[in-house]
C-alpha cells in the first residue's frame, strides 16, 4: 500500500511515521504532488499554528492537490482544523475549505487551563469503521487550544468544559483533533482502522 504523510513542515511527522511502522506499514513523508496523488492512504498532520501551515502548503502548491484528493485522507490535530473554511487563529486564517461552513474557534473555558493537554475520552457510534475494536469512551491524547464546534460532519465528540468535534468525516476526508500517534494502543488501533478501511 502506498502511504503518504504530507510534509507540512511540522514537528510530528516522524512520530506519525514511526507509529505507522509499528502496526506493520511503511510510509513516506513528502510534498511531491505525483507521490501524493499515487497514494492510497494520506495523512495531513499539523502542529503549530494555522497561518504557518497554510503558508507552507501554498508555497508548495499543495492546496488544490489536497482539496481534490480521492483516496482516504486523515487530518491530525491542526490538520483537521485546516480542513475547515476558516480558523480564528493568527487573527483569522483562511484554510482549505473541505468541511464547508466550519471554522476552528479558540477553546473558551473559564475553569480549565489552555492549551488542553492530556488524555480525554471521546464518544462515538461504534458502527463506524474508523472505531472498529475501540471501546466506547476510550481515551486519546490531546494538545490544542482551538476546537471545531459540533457540526454535521462530526463523528465523535469530546468535552473540555465545552463539547467539541473529536473526529470528523466528509466523504474520503477524515479528521481527528487528538494525536493517535501519541495515544498508545487505542491510537494504534485507530491508525490501523484508517489504513485498512475500504471506502
Amino acid at each position: 500500500m502506498n502511504i503518504v504523510i504530507i510534509d507540512t513542515g511540522c514537528a510530528n511527522l516522524t512520530s506519525i511515521q514511526v507509529a505507522i511502522k509499528r502496526i506493520g506499514y511503511t510510509s513516506v513523508i513528502t510534498s511531491n504532488i505525483d507521490l501524493i496523488l499515487k497514494a492510497q492512504k494520506i495523512f495531513l498532520p499539523g502542529v503549530g499554528n494555522a497561518a504557518t501551515v497554510m503558508k507552507i502548503l501554498h508555497k508548495k502548491n499543495l492546496i488544490n492537490t489536497i482539496k481534490n484528493l480521492k483516496h482516504p485522507t486523515l487530518g491530525i490535530c491542526l490538520g483537521m482544523q485546516i480542513f475547515c473554511d476558516f480558523s480564528e487563529e493568527c487573527i483569522g486564517t483562511k484554510t482549505i475549505g473541505i468541511f464547508k461552513n466550519c471554522s476552528a474557534h479558540l477553546l473558551k473555558t473559564t475553569n480549565f487551563p489552555l492549551p488542553h493537554i492530556g488524555w480525554n475520552n471521546i464518544s462515538f457510534d461504534d458502527s463506524q469503521p474508523l472505531f472498529k475494536n475501540i471501546n466506547k469512551n476510550s481515551r486519546f491524547y490531546f494538545v490544542h487550544s482551538y476546537i471545531i464546534p459540533l457540526n454535521k460532519y462530526t463523528l465523535a465528540t469530546s468535552n473540555y468544559e465545552v463539547s467539541f468535534s473529536a473526529v470528523m468525516q466528509k466523504k474520503n476526508f477524515f479528521g481527528v483533533q487528538f494525536h493517535p500517534e501519541k495515544s498508545g494502543s487505542v491510537g494504534a488501533q485507530l491508525l490501523k482502522n484508517f489504513l485498512e478501511m475500504q471506502l
